[in-house]
């Protein structure tokens, strides 16, 4: 029996899987702004799911930026009372199985590699542009090394120490605060979207530079059918100068809001 569980600024998605290839039962709570209540319903969830056979291995992915041990979640931005968290130490001493911790983000890029819109790109760039804007870097089916994690939205877009970062410009955050709406209010014709489908494709031809993926698998709430249209990031990508014969594909991800419960699975699978 294994646990994976994909911690969110306001949900918390846990489910079990006998053979690392299906998803066998999913629960979706709240989370707890509390780290101990958080950490005591993680466990509680993993016990009910587990319904008393041995759990083998737990794959945990968290909002934010984690150790370089992958053993504690240092910054959690939208769960301030998870700053330091101990989870792998707390989970493995109540559970009495290994947990592996991994930021949420590298977790979903893992999910569509594996099982999503990523499959057979042998270096995936996984990006999402949802309340904040982050991506991940993913080779040959495995999360690619780095210190702690990417955090590929704070790429500075301009030539002066205060410009914006990408996250500053296109996150769902940023422009509820300059319409004072939730961007899903806005209409589908606004021109908001396409001046957001320019901008994103800036950030894409930067992660270009870096990265050299051979796919973007792009996912979030900012980039539904309203919202930043993929089709026209893809046109603005090709306009934009760059050493490399050709861009990288563009596609959807298409795991939804489990793609991080699906990268517990690979995460697990890639551990044995």
């Amino acid at each position: 029996m294994f646990i994976v569980v994909d911690i969110g600024g306001t949900k918390t998605r846990v489910a079990r899987s006998r053979d690392l290839e299906t998803l066998d039962q999913t629960v979706i709570v709240a989370t707890p702004n509390d780290y101990r209540s958080g950490r005591d319903r993680l466990i509680a969830l993993a016990q009910e799911l587990s319904g008393g056979e041995r759990v083998e291995a737990l794959a945990v992915g968290a909002p934010g930026v984690i150790s370089r041990d992958r053993r504690t979640l240092m910054h959690a931005p939208n769960l301030a009372g998870w700053d330091g968290a101990s989870l792998v130490d707390d989970l493995q001493h109540v559970l009495g199985a290994p947990v592996i911790l991994e930021n949420d983000t590298a977790m979903v890029g893992l999910g569509e590699a594996t099982f999503g819109a990523g499959r057979g790109a042998t270096i995936l760039a996984y990006v999402t542009v949802s309340t904040g804007v982050n991506g991940a870097r993913i080779v040959d089916g495995v999360i690619d090394r780095a210190i702690f994690n990417f955090v590929i939205g704070e790429q500075i877009l301009g030539t002066v120490l205060d410009a914006p970062t990408l996250e500053d410009l296109v996150s769902g955050h940023a422009i509820g605060e300059r319409f004072g709406a939730p961007p899903e209010s806005l209409a589908k014709d606004h021109p908001v979207w396409d001046e957001l489908a320019r901008i994103v494709a800036i950030g894409l031809h930067n992660t270009v530079a870096y990265w050299s993926p051979d796919r973007f698998v792009i996912g979030g709430s900012m980039m539904k059918e309203v919202g930043v249209s993929i089709d026209r990031t893809r046109s603005a990508l090709l306009l934009l100068r760059r050493k490399n014969p050709t861009s990288p594909d563009i596609v959807h991800a298409s795991l939804g809001d489990l793609g991080g419960l699906w990268g517990g699975l690979a995460r697990l699978r890639n551990k044995r």
